[in-house]
């Protein structure tokens, strides 16, 4: 539980920049609305003839007019790419960062096994993640109240359980890679998550290249698929959760091996 609390005193900076920009573009999207409402309908049939631009977004499939369709492109891009860098950053520099700060030779004489110690740090990983979404969701509540709205509970609540295993995913890997680093790997958790999105749009684009949709965890956060369907895509969801997990295994495999420098 120390190195658990530790990490979590060490990160709570960045976890309370990260939540509140995120939360306040939440927010700002949410409020504006009821200013565009009266327009989106002219804007939904405008942007279903765009071609390529609005697939790649899945606004072809989506009516503007309804909070929720609005909410899955505008918000979603905010809490996907957000959410995503900021899972990424926690992941890659969990274990990188004890030889990066020359700590790891006092955190490892202590009488604790090295498993004990990545156990710690993935549940500080796994908190922060969790916290920050709980107060996004609660953020979007708040937002949809008050500007009048109705909530679309079932749709709303997908699409921020679907982002929120994104990040899970993308934390799981960036945090197996961190136990192969020796320095800090902010600009390969960064670029990873800026991928697997380029990856999604790619798939959205064309139908040939559909199968990038079960390489990069975005690719079950579709906003349209998810609101047609209503319910997340198993077949996509599951080999990217399987990956989190295969990566978690490798990073004890790893640290528990590896000569500490």
């Amino acid at each position: 539980m120390t190195i658990f609390r530790h990490e979590l005193r060490l990160g709570r900076t960045a976890f309370a920049v990260w939540t509140a920009a995120v939360a306040s573009l939440l927010a700002v999207c949410v409020f504006l609305y009821p200013e565009m409402k009266s327009q989106m309908g002219a804007a939904s049939r405008l942007f279903a003839s765009m071609g390529r631009f609005t697939a790649a977004f899945g606004m072809d499939r989506l009516d503007f007019g309804t909070l929720i369709g609005f909410y899955a492109v505008e918000c979603g891009s905010i809490l996907g790419l957000g959410g995503a860098f900021f899972a990424s950053l926690l992941g890659v520099s969990a274990l990188a960062k004890e030889e990066r700060g020359h700590t790891a030779e006092f955190l490892l004489t202590h009488p604790l096994s090295r498993a004990r110690v990545v156990t710690a740090k993935l549940a500080a990983v796994l908190a922060q993640i969790t916290a920050m979404n709980l107060i996004l969701l609660g953020m979007a509540l708040a937002a949809v109240r008050l500007i009048g709205e109705e909530f679309p509970w079932r749709e709303l609540l997908l699409l921020h359980g679907a982002y929120y295993l994104l990040q899970l995913e993308l934390a799981g890997i960036c945090f197996g890679i961190s136990a192969f680093l020796r320095r800090g790997g902010a600009g390969f958790g960064m670029g990873l998550a800026a991928v697997m999105y380029f990856l999604d749009l790619v798939a959205n684009v064309t139908d040939k290249a559909r199968f990038l949709k079960y390489i990069t965890p975005f690719g079950y956060c579709d906003g349209a698929d998810i609101i047609a369907a209503g319910r997340l895509d198993p077949a996509l969801l599951i080999p990217g959760m399987l990956c989190a997990f295969g990566a978690v295994a490798a990073a004890y495999w790893q640290y528990e091996t590896k000569d500490i420098q």
